[in-house]
């Protein structure tokens, strides 16, 4: 069982840069891959960016590539997503989730989620 908490989220103009923090409970932390998500409103969940248990390899959307980078701290059992050159369109519900598969760009492989942190992006 993991439970996870995002934090970060807030409200940052065009060009800003903001960095959001997944912490996750339970001593199995480390051997989950983790996904960070956006849902905005009116739109379908998206996926983001992924990590995988070892924090070797990354995944992300073309929509974030070159602007998000995420990382975790296995020590610390967290997962952070790096938004730089943040856009209107980035303004979302952004989650984090866990999962033990290697089908990383898919929401329905993720086990465990957060319940999100508002992310606005003013233009």
């Amino acid at each position: 069982q993991v439970q996870l908490v995002e934090s970060g989220g807030g409200l940052v103009q065009a060009g800003g840069s903001l960095r959001l923090s997944c912490a996750a409970s339970g001593r199995t932390f480390s051997s989950y891959a983790m996904g960070w998500f956006r849902q905005a409103p009116g739109k379908e969940r998206e996926f983001v960016a992924a990590i995988k248990w070892n924090g070797v390899s990354t995944y992300y959307a073309d929509s974030v590539k070159g602007r998000f980078t995420i990382s975790r701290d296995n020590v610390k059992n967290t997962v952070y997503l790096q938004m730089n050159s943040l856009k209107p369109e980035d303004t979302a519900v952004y989650c984090c989730a866990a999962q033990s598969t290697t089908y990383y760009y898919s929401a329905k492989f993720y086990d465990y989620w957060g319940q999100g942190t508002q992310v606005t992006v003013s233009s």
